[in-house]
């Protein structure tokens, strides 16, 4: 065993475990879990138009989505870990389903969700 200190590992965080609480978060309409797992400096990248800065944009861009989803709504088709983060397939609060990319900080919070049809 070395005595040399154990370099910080950024992904020693479950980059997986994080997209699963985001999404248990959707399904629960959990506006205050859901922003929690944001970074202060978290960017949201709407497929249907718009960007959304920090935490009190995370909350306003998710506010109306979480009020009324459909059946079916924040179901997962393929959740991946990809190179510097995570994939997301799911059913989005309309049903629609969108790719979404999610990108961490070194704490393991969100930084930064960009999403697109699929």
């Amino acid at each position: 065993m070395s005595d040399s200190p154990m370099a910080f590992d950024p992904m020693a965080f479950d980059p997986i475990g994080t997209v699963v609480d985001w999404i248990d978060a959707c399904r629960q309409r959990s506006l205050a879990a859901l922003v929690e797992l944001y970074d202060d400096a978290a960017k949201v990248d709407c497929c249907e138009g718009g960007s959304f800065r920090g935490k009190s944009g995370v909350e306003r861009y998710w506010l109306p989505k979480l009020k009324k989803p459909v059946p079916g709504a924040f179901a997962i088709d393929v959740l991946l870990p990809e190179a510097g983060g995570v994939s997301l397939d799911y059913r989005d609060h309309d049903g629609r389903p969108v790719r979404t990319h999610f990108r961490f900080s070194e704490t393991g919070k969100i930084i930064s969700m960009a999403c697109a049809p699929t």
